[in-house]
């Protein structure tokens, strides 16, 4: 590692060396010291620790920036005990935060997974942890979007017995009309969304219009018979073998920032031929089942899911800025738009155009989520069997259990019970973290895609539940076991890439690819999408430079030639397609 003038980058992140008025500083001895970045270049399993020596009450944070390799932060404590794991973007910052109770804190990065190249080391700021709850969310805040104020930004509402103690606005909702955020921004929510439709099908389980046990074909007759029931359950656990919507369309040539309709969405779900998996033997996180769920809503109600959820859900409970956006071209006053930074650091729009519920397109605010969240603690919308089925978790067939609700995660955090979701569509990033315990429960919404509301969400939350937070196991980093040697790479010196050339078609999504060799590559070629890179890792099985056609593993007939190949990409397995 070598220290360095990396001025552009400590000007463009000018906290410089403010001390909030205190005399907290790096003692000597310390590898870092604020605003003095380092360059450093990775190897393959390498890693590079930073020994920061610091007094109690300090707070520091910093970032690596990921010039060419994807990095992962590490905070470790005075003990050697594992306090915070960083790996979020990329590209760009992967900042780094956290609070001394005084010693020595090592700060080791390591490249992800097998990734390799240069990387700069900054520690930007180093304060005195605010006196006050409500200053100590302002400096989480300000460490998460950076010293700019004219950026995207959030906004956060934390709610305790019933009550919103604090809710507040950060940064941008609109760049070009300088529109600040505010607790009563609406905000795309993402995936967010799908509580609120596993509370609406779990209300017409309740009403005895629907049963959980359902085939889901009952209601929609249009499906695919699988020769497998798949029931309303199934969807709303994430269990049901569907593929998920959003790879679907991908592969068949979609932009996820195309106008995308609950019609188009239904047309693709209902052409679907194999399931990944058979209903109930996984859990594989799926789209595609909350969409359902919403359309078995109005097909058994008669009216769209966004009307039969404000007339049941949303007025009854004072939620007077959130819906469902299930038209595109419709207008919402108060909305945020959503950014990203581009890989020069450039703030760009994220455009968004999904006219489809239910998975995700509920437009809401922190202040109306408040309601929502003391809906569970004080009931008037649903009722005690309606919050007992938002609880009920899943058993495999195999008896396993699943750690998913009705749209919500349930787990614990440091001894207490937590239920979660988070959301993330184009540049939102959303999340709800609820403490029913505690009835405590915060709220985080954004529109910068580099944004991690989770993180922010659970420090607020050891901000305000520190005398019943257990402490958290100590965790180390261990050491693969003996024995567990990384595979041979596949010997590609006899493989002949023409082999694999030609047109490919796919009768489920009625669409094509066209693999030519271009410059040693094979590359497959689409009319909508760039040019896709395939690299061998063994026989007949490529990886994809493209997340929708993950890995794709070539099929050949009786004669040993190439008829075919299935593409698997996360939510996606076994996609067929045809040589023609």
């Amino acid at each position: 590692m070598k220290k360095y003038s990396y001025l552009l980058l400590a000007a463009s992140l000018a906290f410089g060396c403010e001390q909030s008025g205190t005399t907290l500083l790096i003692t000597e001895g310390s590898d870092l010291s604020v605003s003095s970045p380092f360059e450093s270049k990775l190897a393959k399993g390498a890693a590079d620790t930073f020994r920061v020596h610091l007094e109690k009450g300090a707070l520091a944070s910093g970032f690596a920036d990921q010039v060419s390799v994807d990095v992962v932060v590490k905070v470790l404590g005075p003990e050697g005990q594992l306090l915070h794991e960083f790996d979020s973007p990329a590209r760009g910052p992967e900042p780094f935060q956290f609070t001394s109770e005084g010693g020595v804190y090592k700060i080791v990065v390591t490249p992800f997974q097998e990734g390799e190249g240069d990387y700069v080391m900054m520690l930007d700021r180093v304060e005195a942890v605010a006196a006050t709850k409500e200053g100590r969310i302002d400096q989480l805040m300000r460490f998460a979007l950076g010293a700019d104020e004219a950026v995207p930004g959030a906004t956060v509402a934390v709610v305790k017995d019933g009550k919103v103690v604090f809710s507040k606005g950060y940064g941008y909702a609109n760049l070009e009309y300088d529109i600040k955020n505010s607790p009563t921004t609406i905000f795309h929510v993402a995936s967010v969304s799908k509580q609120f439709t596993g509370f609406a099908i779990a209300m017409l389980a309740d009403q005895g219009k629907v049963s959980m046990d359902d085939d889901i074909r009952k209601y929609l007759p249009e499906m695919n018979d699988f020769g497998k029931k798949i029931t309303l359950s199934h969807l709303v656990h994430h269990t049901s073998g569907l593929r998920d919507q959003w790879s679907l369309l991908a592969l068949a040539g979609w932009r996820l920032d195309d106008v995308i309709t609950r019609e188009q969405v239904l047309r693709l779900i209902f052409n679907q031929k194999e399931l990944n998996f058979e209903p109930g033997e996984e859990m594989l996180y799926c789209n595609t089942g909350f969409t359902l769920l919403a359309e078995i809503v109005s097909r058994v109600t008669g009216q769209s899911f966004a009307e039969w959820t404000k007339t049941n859900m949303f007025e009854p409970l004072g939620m007077k800025n959130t819906l469902f956006y299930d038209d595109h071209e419709k207008i919402v006053k108060g909305r945020a738009y959503s950014y990203y930074k581009n890989d020069q650091g450039e703030l760009k729009k994220s455009v968004l155009s999904y006219a489809n519920v239910g998975a995700t397109s509920l437009f809401t605010t922190v202040d109306d989520l408040a309601l929502w969240a003391v809906n569970f603690e004080n009931v008037s919308v649903g009722n005690d069997n309606v919050m007992k089925m938002m609880d009920e978790r899943y058993i495999l067939n195999k008896g396993d259990t699943m750690g998913y609700g009705f749209g919500q995660g349930i787990g614990s955090y440091k001894g207490l019970v937590n239920k979660t979701h988070g959301g993330a569509d184009a540049g939102y990033r959303t999340f709800i973290n609820r403490f029913p315990e505690q009835h405590f429960s915060v709220i985080v919404f954004s529109n910068l895609a580099s944004f991690n509301p989770g993180n922010i969400a659970y420090q607020i939350a050891d901000i305000y539940l520190a005398d019943q937070l257990a402490e958290a196991p100590p965790k180390t980093s261990e050491a693969p076991p003996a024995g567990d040697q990384p595979k041979e790479a596949f010997e590609t010196s006899s493989v002949v890439l023409s082999e694999y050339t030609g047109r490919f078609y796919s009768a489920e999504l009625e669409t094509a690819y066209t693999l030519e060799v271009v410059n040693d590559t094979l590359v497959a070629h689409h009319q909508r999408h760039d040019d896709i890179k395939l690299t061998i890792k063994q026989k007949d099985g490529f990886s994809s430079s493209a997340w929708w056609t993950g890995n794709i593993d070539f099929t050949r007939n009786s004669s040993n030639a190439i008829d075919g190949f299935k593409v698997s990409a996360g939510r996606v397995r076994n996609v067929a397609f045809e040589k023609q």
